[in-house]
């Protein structure tokens, strides 16, 4: 599964409609330039139900939040294992990733320059989230001494992928670069 695929809003439940156009058009297009109207459109909701769900903007963008990282962090171990579990599926996992056409970067990196000013606690998400990671890319490395240093690091060389492939043509140079850095931490 693509971390940025959704369901169709037409079986689900106002909620759920809610929260995954807000998930597609947050993650597409950023949570401020996307206004509540917009996603109480989108969902095929009255407002009066939207706000019995979710009384304010920064309540769904928590929810929000929260469901990319069990989705994302789903997709991420599942598709490790897919490509058998090891270190190389880092890479062949986070190309997979990058050469999706709707990919827009890191919801958690994205999220914390867009609000930690005024939603200070995106930032703890965005680490509870990059702490997650660590964790399945740590599964899928040697079972060395300095296991979960190793996979910090990697997950560093991740983020700057990920920041990288958002602004070049292709994602072929972070691809490389990420690779070349994986390789040179194990041979060590």
């Amino acid at each position: 599964m693509n971390p940025e695929k959704h369901a169709t809003h037409t079986s689900l439940a106002a909620r759920d409609r809610i929260l995954r156009t807000a998930h597609a058009l947050f993650y597409r297009d950023g949570v401020r330039a996307t206004g509540i109207d917009r996603i109480i459109a989108e969902s095929g909701v009255t407002k009066v139900t939207f706000y019995r769900h979710f009384s304010s903007k920064n309540n769904l963008v928590r929810a929000y939040l929260d469901y990319r990282h069990r989705e994302w962090i789903s997709w991420f171990s599942d598709t490790l294992a897919r490509y058998g579990g090891c270190p190389d599926a880092i890479v062949l996992t986070m190309e997979e990733w990058l050469r999706t056409p709707s990919y827009r970067g890191c919801a958690f990196i994205n999220s914390v320059g867009e609000l930690s000013d005024a939603l200070p606690e995106v930032a703890q998400i965005a680490r509870n989230h990059k702490e997650a990671m660590i964790a399945a890319i740590a599964l899928v490395l040697p079972a060395v001494h300095q296991r979960v240093e190793l996979a910090r690091t990697v997950a560093l060389a991740m983020d700057g992928a990920i920041v990288r492939a958002q602004f070049d043509d292709t994602p072929d140079f972070a691809l490389n670069a990420l690779k070349r850095i994986i390789k040179s931490l194990l041979i060590e």
